[in-house]
């Protein structure tokens, strides 16, 4: 059930761009902004898993189509633009995820420094400051390698779309023997990609788990 609220209030609040509106209704249902960021991390998490699926489906076409040896060319055509398209969108959902993510986080660190101010017992204001800090670091460290995956995305993605525009205006077998050596490099760089989502994915996990 909470889950279910926490997923509609989520669209709501996303669609009315209340932020502040969004905080209030979902401490009502027992929802800090500790859980929210929580939730947000391991959304982005989700989006990256997703994103290096659909990474390693187009790097299994790309073997395929560049090992060509006849057959269907135009359906070969149409399967790696499908693949194109779905990497072009996760990328953009990982995108929005990790600044979703971004913009929890802001608001929790802003309210934890507000609120150590109102703790009048100083060694306990100073083990909340320390903990703040820490919290932050990880934070930060978490918030740079999920970028770092996402940014890598691009570039990958626009040599991709050159290959894809390519073959659809030469759509035959010489075209695809010209583009071996690029394809080459693209499939090495989404291997790198691969490696480097596994590690923001672990880093994710590292972080959600200090959360609990």
């Amino acid at each position: 059930m909470k889950r279910r609220l926490f997923l509609a209030f989520s669209l709501l609040m996303a669609l009315a761009g209340c932020q502040t509106a969004y905080y209030a209704t979902m401490e009502k249902f027992g929802y800090e902004k500790r859980d929210l960021l929580k939730r947000a991390v391991e959304a982005a998490r989700g989006e990256q898993k997703e994103a290096q699926v659909e990474f390693k489906d187009a790097l299994t076409r790309l073997k395929a189509l560049y090992s060509f040896q006849g057959g269907d060319l135009e359906k070969k055509y149409n399967q790696l633009k499908s693949d194109f398209d779905s990497c072009e969108t996760q990328a953009k959902d990982v995108k929005k995820r990790i600044n979703d993510m971004d913009e929890v986080a802001k608001d929790l660190f802003a309210e934890w420094e507000k609120e150590i101010g109102q703790i009048s017992n100083a060694s306990m204001a100073s083990n909340s400051r320390t903990k703040l800090s820490e919290t932050r670091s990880r934070y930060q460290q978490l918030a740079a390698t999920l970028q770092q995956s996402e940014a890598s995305m691009d570039p990958i993605l626009r040599s991709f779309k050159d290959h894809v525009l390519y073959l659809k205006h030469n759509l035959n077998a010489a075209a695809i023997g010209s583009l071996k050596g690029e394809a080459t490099n693209i499939q090495n760089d989404i291997e790198r990609l691969i490696l480097q989502m596994n590690g923001s994915i672990a880093e994710a996990d590292a972080f959600i788990k200090t959360l609990n």
